[in-house]
This record gives structure tokens, sequence and C-alpha cells, in this order.
């Protein structure tokens, strides 16, 4: 069965919101330093067309690109972000996350932020969902502040917690302290998708993975 036309779009698209609000903060630095979009292309070592489509949100710039440009605007990389941790709702439209894993990548796992509520009032919260289509060998383990809690949505998997392991079944869930060594042992029936929720008390949770 299709899906509705009304559902082929996202209504808030998170890439879409995060690129608006880079946008509007590079070209707000630009004009505070008088630099026209030339010369801060030339500054940055970037085409003219590129920094104007990324300041009109018309392309969404890599990690390394943004520090090229935080360089010539002597910022950090972090201010580019403020206008966007002033959203207190997230709308996001399945399939839509941001993807934290680049595009194209062959290990066959997918890593999508659901939305994270930044600032020192809503940064609580930091929703991903996994998706992996490959059962590769895994090794990877990862401690971070705060608690963790999983729900287990496809697939079937081993996690190991310590030197604890775990059989997570579609609709389990695991709930531990973050600061533990964690992480997947064995994937056993694939797809898996897994949706993690990171909860920090504070608001200034720090992720070490």
């Amino acid at each position: 069965m299709g899906r509705k036309a009304a559902d082929a779009e996202p209504s808030v698209d998170l890439d879409a919101q995060l690129s608006e609000a880079i946008g509007k903060r590079v070209r707000s630095y630009r004009t505070q330093l008088g630099f026209t979009v030339a010369q801060l292309a030339e500054h940055a070592g970037l085409s003219k067309g590129m920094l104007s489509k990324i300041e009109n949100a018309q392309a969404s710039p890599s990690l390394s690109t943004l520090a090229r440009i935080s360089a010539a605007l002597d910022v950090p990389l972090t201010a580019f972000f403020d206008a966007f941790e002033a959203h207190a709702v997230l709308h996001v439209k399945r399939g839509h996350g941001l993807d934290l894993v680049p595009k194209g990548n062959r290990s066959g796992l997918r890593s999508q932020l659901l939305g994270n509520l930044s600032g020192k009032t809503h940064r609580r919260l930091e929703p991903i969902i996994y998706t992996m289509t490959r059962r590769a060998k895994v090794s990877e383990t990862f401690r971070h502040t705060g608690t963790e809690f999983l729900y287990m949505i496809e697939g079937k998997m081993e996690y190991g917690y310590g030197a604890q392991r775990f059989l997570l079944e579609a609709g389990d869930s695991l709930q531990f302290d973050g600061e533990v060594t964690h992480g997947p042992v064995r994937l056993i029936e694939v797809p898996i998708r897994l949706l993690s929720v990171k909860a920090y008390g504070n608001g200034d949770g720090r992720v070490d993975h």
C-alpha cells in the first residue's frame, strides 16, 4: 500500500531547519564584520556561489566547510548552531532524522538524530534511531554520562553491558547507566532498528562515543 500524498513529505525537515539556522548565522557574522560574500568566500577558500547557497539554505555545509568559515570569521564552530537551539519543539517525519553517519557509507549502519532541543534548558534528551542492514562483526563500545534507554523495534541482537549480555528482540527494552561500557556484541537477525534515548539530568550531557 502506498502512502497518502499528504504524508509524502515532512511537515518540518530537520536537515532544512538546521541549514536555515546555519545560513542565518553565517550571514549575520559576515555582515557584522563588513565582509561581502566574495570577501568571506575568499578568506574561507570557498566559491562565492557555494557561500551564497549556504547563506540561503540551498546547500548543507560539511563540518570541514563550517570549520573553514568559522576560522575566516574568527568565531567558534558551535556559534553557527545558536539559532537552531532556539527551537522549543521539533516535529520529525519518518525517515527524515538528521544523519549522523555520512551518506554513502558501506557499513550498513544508519544513525539518525530525531531531534535535540539544545541549550541549558532543553539539552536533556538525545533520541537516535539506529538501522543496521548488514550482519557485520561489531566491536565498538560506548560510555557517556547520564542514562540510556534502548527499545528494539525490529530484528535481533546481543547487547553487552559491562560483563552482562542481553538478547534484544522486537519489543524488548533495556535501560542502564551510560557510564558503564556498553554496545552491540552480535547482530543475529537483520535488518535491525533500535531506538536509543540518552537522558542527561543536568542539561549539559557530554557523549564520549
